[in-house]
């Protein structure tokens, strides 16, 4: 263990700054958690954005669903809970044991295959997943921003980095710890030069999550001792002490640009 990481206990999970995830038990969080703690990520992407009882909200990469069940009952949403990992039937039945079956539609499709109509949401949400699928340069333009109606926003938060690292190699104190998958991890400036010079989205906000590299070490260290492995990148994170690493947060409204479909071309 490194230095200076605290003893984790799942009291740990009930933080005065998201009053609406310490409601929730946290051996359900733990038992369905796939990363840093959802509840946490949702709610401080949801404080951030305009969403309203009814709505109908894209939640892509929702893993085992909590961030969809947590926005339907914090919210009053509909949400199309979509993952590829995850099947929907497995989903369904976490979404009918939490009484939300008629507001949680489970759906499994794959990022570049979503089988929705244009225009047919009024947000789109992702949690800990759009860096796995979003980084492409076209990804937006061709996959996401046809699926929510003009005026409505796009909100993601993703693990990400204080600033773009300078070299092709990691900082000399992360190498230990360090895997290429991490190369896509990107700071909050480059995320929104990334949606806006495809000119269908009005980034409104682009920061990092307030003490996210904290939030990440105490998911990762619970999430460890529940599971009995070693809490590597709790370690991590530690070490770090925020100098690089943390959460990117992005919140952007669709414009009224018409998008031309991959069918049509």
């Amino acid at each position: 263990m490194v230095q200076g990481r605290e003893e984790g206990n799942e009291d740990s999970f009930r933080r005065d700054e998201f009053p609406r995830s310490a409601k929730y038990d946290p051996d359900w969080v733990l038992d369905n958690m796939m990363g840093p703690n959802a509840l946490w990520l949702t709610e401080s992407l949801a404080e951030c954005m305009d969403l309203r009882p009814g709505m109908r909200v894209l939640d892509m990469g929702c893993g085992m669903g909590l961030s969809s069940i947590f926005l339907a009952k914090e919210y009053g949403l509909q949400v199309w809970a979509t993952d590829l990992w995850i099947a929907a039937s497995d989903n369904l039945g976490r979404i009918r044991d939490t009484g939300m079956e008629e507001s949680v539609f489970p759906i499994h499709a794959e990022a570049h295959a979503l089988p929705f109509a244009d225009g047919f949401f009024d947000a789109m949400v992702s949690v800990d997943a759009y860096h796995y699928f979003g980084t492409g340069d076209l990804y937006l333009q061709d996959h996401v921003a046809r699926l929510v109606k003009p005026g409505g926003q796009l909100g993601i938060v993703v693990p990400g980095l204080v600033e773009e690292l300078t070299s092709d190699q990691p900082p000399e104190h992360l190498r230990p710890y360090w895997e290429p998958e991490f190369f896509s991890l990107h700071s909050p400036a480059w995320w929104r030069r990334h949606w806006e010079r495809s000119a269908l989205v009005a980034v409104e906000r682009a920061d990092l999550v307030p003490d996210g590299w904290r939030l990440w070490m105490a998911s990762d260290q619970l999430w460890s001792e529940r599971l009995g492995k070693p809490a590597d990148e709790a370690d991590m994170l530690a070490l770090d002490g925020g100098r690089v690493l943390g959460f990117t947060r992005m919140v952007a409204s669709r414009n009224e640009r018409p998008i031309a479909r991959l069918d049509t071309l």
